[in-house]
């Protein structure tokens, strides 16, 4: 079973086989935003810090930025959400991820949030 961590700006983030790591945002973000309606996605071979904006959701509601869970570069983005954003509403923690990156530090997924931990943090909101 794939190693799946959590931000607190509803992000998940999946550890791959290679040490790469695969992101995208969270059930619970996309039934705050409601139908998702645009995606603009990080640009292939971006560096990232850590926290920093590097892709956008739009939905009939709101805007939302994503965040870079730690620092690393940008490999591959999901050409799928440009031709049909609203597959974050049907498939948000499955076929919709936005990017994947490679960290900078190999142990900073080790720093994110657990399921347990993500599903107590929804708890506190």
């Amino acid at each position: 079973m794939a190693d799946i961590r959590y931000t607190k700006e509803h992000e998940w983030v999946r550890l791959e086989d290679d040490g790469t790591t695969t992101i995208g945002i969270t059930d619970h973000a996309q039934e705050a935003l409601g139908d998702v309606v645009f995606i603009e996605l990080p640009e292939p071979d971006r560096d990232l810090a850590e926290g920093e904006s590097c892709a956008v959701v739009e939905s009939v509601k709101a805007a939302s930025d994503v965040f870079a869970p730690f620092a690393g570069k940008v490999l591959e983005i999901n050409e799928t959400l440009a031709e049909d954003s609203s597959l974050v509403n049907r498939d948000a923690e499955g076929e919709a991820w936005f990017f994947r990156m490679e960290p900078a530090d190999p142990e900073a997924f080790n720093g994110l949030m657990e399921e347990a931990e993500y599903t107590a943090f929804l708890e506190t909101l």
